[in-house]
């Protein structure tokens, strides 16, 4: 029996008070909504980290709309390509031979040399059998002074094995090769946005004597590719744990994790960690750890009762960061997400002890479509005080006070702490245009929005 799209859907649970939520997944998993809250970073954005790099991207004609728009929005339209897969190359094969000779020909007519080709390859990919390995083979024989890496654009796989977000930071490294190590560089890698350099992690590693490098800071191909001599990869966004873990058994590099986090104690161990790593005095961090507090008591001040949601895609650590407000004050009262880090067990069973009435929000199950403050008849209730943190949260909620921020913006320890509560505080006084904001793919990107 034929039935609509989303009927079944609508009678499914989109709410659930924390006290009854499921972990690590709270919500039914199956058809999915997608928000036009559009900050998180997706792979083309990633990809254009590397300076001097050309994307590639070979697939069917639905699939490129989305690809080409975010390389147009960020003005990035001259490192994109396209190679279109049609109907005739699934029928008749030749799949190898398009990518071979469309890259080639893509190459001879750009106006400039690119350093490095990232050739993203679709599901068709997959379904067909292609040989990639050949692809890549005859690429790199008639462009020897070119690198090449394949990366990858496979929304059907993301739900087993590394998904395409994952996959990407793992890929984004993989073109650097084995060099003498430098015991005084240390790298931070798997995180699309930069470090703020007022961070004390920069400042413990710089006044070390350590040169800090990130992506960010590559002027050119070769700083890129000098990366690769540096004694340590730090990594803090769990999306990158496997590129570190993938550099290491290719390269030899050891990596420390430092977990993101909220908690000052968590903060703490990760700083000790840091100085046992490399052998350096653990720096007293105590006017650090002052600022941080002062700047939460002074928000929790003067935020006081409001409403505060907030949503997965502010953070890498949504509980720990709903704990932290909680702890201090805040009226936190509901988050959306669609599922939770293993990492933030102990946060999920703490809330869930202290404030089992705070309620759990899908955001992509088909019947969130229904749920936002634009809608007729809830009008009225979006006029109450509202602060949001983050955009799908303003969605949702309807609110023009949020703290337009994603990815967790590049702030990192007791500075970003700081740094965040500050942003609360402006969104708590002052409105954004949120429909404007929310639209623009790729929080830290340029947008031509």
């Amino acid at each position: 029996m034929l039935q609509r799209v989303g009927e079944e859907e609508k009678t499914k649970q989109v709410t659930v008070p924390i006290s009854e939520a499921a972990f690590p997944m709270p919500f039914y998993e199956g058809l999915e909504y997608s928000s036009p809250a559009r900050g998180v970073w997706n792979i083309a954005h990633t990809g254009m980290l590397i300076p001097e790099a050309h994307e590639v991207f070979v697939c069917a004609l639905g699939c490129l709309r989305g690809v080409v728009l975010t390389a147009a929005e960020m003005d990035a339209l001259d490192r994109y390509s396209a190679i279109e897969v049609r109907e005739e190359n699934v029928i008749n094969g030749g799949l190898e031979e398009l990518m071979i000779e469309g890259v080639t020909d893509i190459l001879h007519k750009l106006s400039y040399r690119p350093r490095a080709v990232l050739l993203y390859v679709s599901c068709q990919h997959f379904f067909l059998g292609c040989d990639l390995k050949l692809v890549f083979d005859a690429l790199g024989e008639r462009f020897s002074d070119i690198h090449f890496v394949d990366c990858y654009m496979t929304p059907t796989f993301r739900k087993s094995g590394m998904t395409p977000t994952q996959r990407m930071q793992v890929q984004l490294y993989r073109m650097w090769e084995q060099m003498p190590a430098d015991p005084k560089k240390v790298n931070l890698i798997g995180s699309n946005l930069e470090t703020a350099r007022s961070s004390e992690l920069v400042r413990i590693l710089e006044d070390a004597g350590y040169e800090f490098w990130s992506i960010h800071r590559c002027k050119d191909f070769d700083d890129y590719l000098h990366m690769a001599e540096a004694c340590l990869n730090l990594v803090y966004d769990p999306t990158g744990l496997m590129a570190a873990k993938d550099i290491e058994k290719r390269l030899g590099m050891n990596y420390l994790y430092l977990t993101f986090s909220y908690d000052f104690d968590e903060l703490e161990k990760n700083y000790e960690q840091l100085a046992e790593t490399l052998q350096i005095e653990k720096p007293d961090l105590a006017k650090d750890r002052a600022r941080a507090e002062k700047a939460i008591a002074h928000a929790s001040s003067l935020i006081g009762d409001t409403p505060v949601v907030l949503d997965y895609t502010f953070t890498f650590r949504i509980l720990s960061f709903a704990r932290m407000l909680l702890e201090h004050g805040f009226r936190v009262t509901e988050i959306y997400t669609d599922a939770f880090l293993p990492e933030d067990l102990g946060n999920f069973t703490w809330i869930r002890e202290h404030y089992p009435d705070l309620m759990i929000l899908a955001t992509t199950r088909p019947a969130m479509c229904y749920v936002h403050g634009d809608l007729p008849g809830q009008e009225e209730a979006a006029k109450e005080a509202i602060l949001a943190v983050g955009q799908k949260a303003a969605y949702f909620a309807g609110t023009d006070h949020f703290v337009n921020v994603a990815e967790s913006g590049g702030f990192y320890g007791y500075d970003g702490i700081a740094q965040v509560m500050g942003l609360m505080e402006d969104a708590f006084l002052h409105e954004k245009d949120r429909k404007t904001l929310i639209q623009q793919k790729g929080y830290g990107c340029i947008s031509c929005l």
